[in-house]
C-alpha cells in the first residue's frame, strides 16, 4: 500500500543515482534511507531492492558503464559503484531455510514477501525514487511515529531465523525507540541464551554499536535487569557507563565504543574481553590503557598515552571534566631535540645519550612543553651535571 510521500533529502541528488535508478527501472529505495529521512536523521547508505534477478542487474549496469562489484550475488546484492559513491542493489528475496546464523533465499518478485523476511516494522519501508511513495506493508509508518521498535510478525520466529536479531533490537531501541515492545522484549529475554551460538564478531559488532546509540546507558540498564549479558559478557552494573556518557556530554566528546566497553565491563576483564570479543590489537590496547588511572595532567598525558588514550582515561576518571577537553583539543609537539645535540655538547655515544634524552624530556614536559630555546638551555644544564658528576 502507498501511504505517504518520502520527504525530499540531499541523499536522493547524489551524483550518478538518478542515472542508476533509469538503467534499473524497477527498483525501489529500502530500509535505514527511507526510514532515516522519515526521521530527519543524515542518511549515509544508499539501498535499492528490486525485482530483477542479481545477474539482470549486472548485466543492465555493464550495458551503461556502471561498475558492478558482485559483494553478496549468492543472496542478491550487488554493490553498483556511482560517481557519489557505492550503493546496494539487492534482489527481492524470501527465506526458504534458517538456522539462527545463516539463511538459504529464493529470488521473489514479491514486495511484500521481501519485506515480511526484514527484522523490524521500521526497516521495511520502501519508497519509489520517481515519485516518492512510500510502501508498508507492516505498519513501520505508525510504529516510526511512535517510536516502537516492533518485530514484524512473531518475535520468537524472528529470533529463531537469526540470533543477532536479539542484539538488534536492544540496538534499534537505543537509537530509535522509547518504551520497549512488549511482546518483543519477553521473547530477547526468553530467547537470550541463543546469543551463545553466534560467532564473537557479530556479537562484538554488534555490541559497539549499541553502546554508542543515543540511549545506550537506559538500554542497557534494563538489559542488565533482563539478564541479557549473562550468555555473552559479564557486565555488574551500568554505573560507569552512565558516569562516562555524562562526562562526555558535558564535555561535548563524542561517545567511542571501546571507551564505552571499557566502562561496561570490569577492569580485570579488559583483557579477557579483547581476547573473547577478537578486538584488533589496536583496540585491546587501548581498552586496557582506559582503565589505567590517569597521574599526569592533560597535556603529559597525551603527550605519552596520545590524544584518544588521554581522553579514555580522564573522562572515565574523577579529574575535572576540563582536563578532558583540553585533552581532546591539544595537539602535542614533537620533541625538540635528537640525540646527536647531546653528542655535540660532549657527551659519548651509547646509553648516557638515552639517560639525558628522557632527563631533559621529563623536564621539558614538567614545564608544560616550552619552546626549543629552553630545551636548548636544559639540555646545557643537565650535560654539564653530568660530565661534572661522571
Amino acid at each position: 500500500m502507498a501511504d505517504m510521500i518520502l520527504p525530499d533529502a540531499e541523499w536522493q541528488h547524489r551524483a550518478g543515482l538518478a542515472g542508476l535508478v533509469r538503467v534499473l527501472g524497477d527498483v525501489r529505495f529500502v530500509g535505514g534511507c527511507v526510514r532515516d529521512t522519515l526521521l530527519g536523521i543524515p542518511v549515509s547508505d544508499i539501498d535499492l531492492a528490486t525485482s530483477l534477478a542479481p545477474e539482470t542487474v549486472v548485466e543492465y549496469l555493464k550495458e551503461a558503464g556502471i561498475t558492478a562489484v558482485p559483494t553478496g550475488i549468492a543472496h542478491g546484492t550487488v554493490t553498483a559503484v556511482i560517481e557519489s559513491g557505492p550503493v546496494e542493489v539487492t534482489t527481492l528475496r524470501r527465506d526458504v531455510s534458517t538456522d539462527g546464523r545463516h539463511a538459504t533465499v529464493a529470488f521473489t518478485d514479491n514486495w511484500r514477501e521481501d519485506a515480511a523476511r526484514r527484522d523490524f516494522t521500521m526497516n521495511a519501508l520502501y519508497a519509489d525514487p520517481n515519485t516518492r511513495e512510500i510502501f508498508d506493508y507492516f505498519g513501520g509508518l505508525a510504529d516510526l511515529e511512535a517510536r516502537k521498535v516492533r518485530f514484524i510478525g512473531d518475535p520468537y520466529q524472528r529470533i529463531a531465523e537469526d540470533h543477532l536479531r536479539i542484539l538488534r533490537f536492544f540496538r534499534f531501541l537505543a537509537r530509535f525507540g522509547d518504551e520497549p515492545d512488549g511482546e518483543a522484549l519477553r521473547a530477547c529475554s526468553d530467547r537470550a541464551n541463543d546469543l551463545m551460538a553466534l560467532s564473537r564478531e557479530r556479537i562484538r559488532d554488534e555490541l559497539l554499536k549499541l553502546l554508542v546509540a543515543r540511549d545506550a546507558v537506559r538500554v542497557v540498564e534494563l538489559m542488565i535487569r533482563r539478564r541479557m549479558f549473562v550468555p555473552i559478557l559479564f557486565v555488574r552494573s551500568a554505573e560507569r557507563l552512565a558516569y562516562l556518557a555524562k562526562r562526555e556530554a558535558e564535555a561535548g566528546i563524542a561517545p567511542d565504543p571501546i571507551r564505552r566497553l571499557a566502562a561496561l565491563i570490569p577492569p580485570e576483564d579488559v583483557e579477557t574481553v579483547g581476547a573473547r570479543f577478537k578486538l584488533s590489537n589496536l583496540q585491546r590496547r587501548r581498552l586496557q590503557a582506559a582503565v589505567a588511572r590517569p597521574v599526569e595532567n592533560a597535556k603529559a598525558l597525551v603527550y605519552r598515552a596520545g590524544q584518544e588514550g588521554a581522553v579514555d582515561r580522564l573522562l572515565l576518571s574523577e579529574r575535572p571534566i576540563r582536563e578532558a577537553m583540553v585533552a581532546a583539543t591539544w595537539e602535542a609537539p614533537c620533541f625538540p631535540l635528537t640525540g646527536g645535540a647531546i653528542i655535540r655538547r660532549g657527551i659519548k655515544a651509547g646509553p648516557q645519550v638515552a639517560r639525558l634524552m628522557r632527563q631533559i624530556e621529563d623536564q621539558w614536559i614538567a614545564e608544560d612543553f616550552p619552546d626549543s630555546a629552553r630545551v636548548d638551555q636544559i639540555a646545557d644544564e643537565l650535560v654539564l651535571r653530568s660530565i661534572n658528576n661522571s
